[in-house]
Parts: structure tokens; sequence; C-alpha cells
């Protein structure tokens, strides 16, 4: 007993660690961003200080923080709404229409993702430019959409195929289509692991930065342009670009925070036989 007691604390112990190393550079950057600049860039820092709106201001005074705002959320909502129509029918189908070579095909989508953004970055800029898609919120939206569709799907598969195919049979032996079938069963059934789905591509959409700074910057430049605004050749406003970022995550950090169940739920889908 004393044994299992001293082995789940030492398990508590570094669940804690774990947590605080990884809130600390949040920790940090919220306190960065209520510094002055020279208070964010003194040596030693300080935890203790006048805390100051300016860098929040100066944000708000220098950038359009609303644009950037509502580029970021029409492009992450609605590459996960296009993502969702695509996703679901295809996992749907590889889930309860399997043939030999389904597996096969989940494993090349995955390896999609191991392929470095950097290195395709030339041939889409190329076709972006031809098709007029650079700077705009549907070329935004569109590459987020490639991005996160073989998460999406390896998601929405592991979801259904958790779904007992005993209540897909009841349902055919009741004289239910094909349609029907997924519609009145399997989508009711496999709700949870939509919205957890939907929820974690969106937060990975909205966190984007590599194809918004190099296909958006102007026009259709997300939050991720926003806080790159702040590196210069002068060097970095350390204050001013903790008050963009902390600006930036906020509404995604408690968006997450309030929804980290199905965040959780999502991420663990077929850990468990």
């Amino acid at each position: 007993m004393n044994h299992i007691t001293f082995s789940g604390s030492v398990r508590t112990l570094a669940a804690w660690l774990c947590a605080l190393l990884i809130f600390f550079p949040i920790f940090w950057l919220g306190l960065t961003a209520f510094k002055t600049e020279a208070e964010a860039i003194a040596l030693p820092s300080s935890l203790f200080f006048t805390p100051t709106l300016d860098s929040f201001i100066e944000v708000q005074r220098r950038s359009n923080y609303l644009g950037y705002a509502m580029n970021s959320l029409i492009t992450s909502a609605g590459s996960t709404l296009i993502g969702l129509l695509i996703a679901i029918p295809a996992a749907f189908s590889m889930a309860f229409s399997q043939t030999a070579r389904t597996k096969d095909l989940l494993m090349w989508m995955l390896s999609t993702k191991m392929l470095p953004s950097v290195g395709v970055l030339v041939p889409i800029y190329v076709l972006y430019q031809q098709f007029g898609l650079l700077d705009t919120r549907l070329g935004l939206t569109l590459i987020f959409t490639l991005s996160n569709l073989p998460i999406m799907v390896w998601m929405l598969y592991a979801a259904f195929k958790e779904i007992p195919r005993e209540i897909l049979e009841a349902a055919r032996m009741d004289g239910a289509g094909l349609l029907h079938e997924f519609r009145h069963v399997v989508m009711p059934l496999g709700l949870g692991g939509i919205a957890s789905t939907a929820l974690l591509c969106l937060v990975l959409s909205w966190n984007e930065s590599f194809w918004s700074l190099n296909l958006g910057a102007a026009h259709a430049g997300t939050l991720a342009s926003l806080i790159a605004s702040y590196s210069s050749p002068e060097g970095l406003f350390w204050a001013k670009l903790s008050a963009a970022s902390l600006m930036a995550i906020a509404p995604i950090v408690v968006f997450g925070w309030f929804c980290q169940r199905q965040l959780a739920q999502g991420l663990t889908f077929g850990a468990v036989k």
C-alpha cells in the first residue's frame, strides 16, 4: 500500500512539474506584456513592477487588431467547416466500408503531415499567384483546410470506429438506407468525435503562422502577422510583442479552456480497446 501511495505521489508531482513547465512561458509572457520596454529588456528581470497598459494601448493604436482577429476567425472557422464537409464522408466510408487499401490510404494521408511546409512553399506560392489567391482569406482558408484534413480524417475515422456495428446492422434490418443510416445513426453517435475534431482543427488553424506569414500579409493577415509585425530590423519590442501575443492567444486559450474536455476526448479516441 505504501509503495502504491508513493508511486501515486511521484506521478502527481511529475504531472505538476510538467504543468508548471508548460505554463511558465505563458505566465512570463503575461508579465512582460504589462511592463515598459525598458523593464522588459532589463537584466535581471524583475517579478515586481508597476503594471502598465501602455503596450496594449500602443498595439491598438498602431495595428488594426480587430481586422487581424476577424481574419483569424473567418479563416479558422471556414477551414474547419470545409474540412468537416470533406472529412466526415471520407471517414465514414473508410470506417464502415473498408477495403484492403484503407489502412494504406490512411497512412499515406498521415505521411503528408511529415513533409515540412517549407518544402512545398514555392509551388503553392506560384499556384496562388496564378489564381489570384495570394493575400486573400479564401487562399488562407484553403491552405488551412488542406493542412488539417489528414488529422481530421484520422480523428473522425477513430471516432466512427468506436460506434458498435451491431447498431448499424439493426438499422439495416429495419430497412434504413445508406443516407438514413448516416444521418440518423452515425452522425448522432459520432457527434462527440465530430465536435472534438472541429475544436482541435479550429485551434490549429488559429495558431497557424507559417502559411499566414507567407501567403497572407497586408489584407488577409491573421493574428500571427500582427505578432510578427513587432519584429523589425531595429530589434524586438519585447513588451509590445508580448502584448500582441497575449491578445492573439487570449481568445483561443479561453475557448480551449471551456472546451478542454472535448479536446482531450478527441485526442484519445481509439487509445483504449
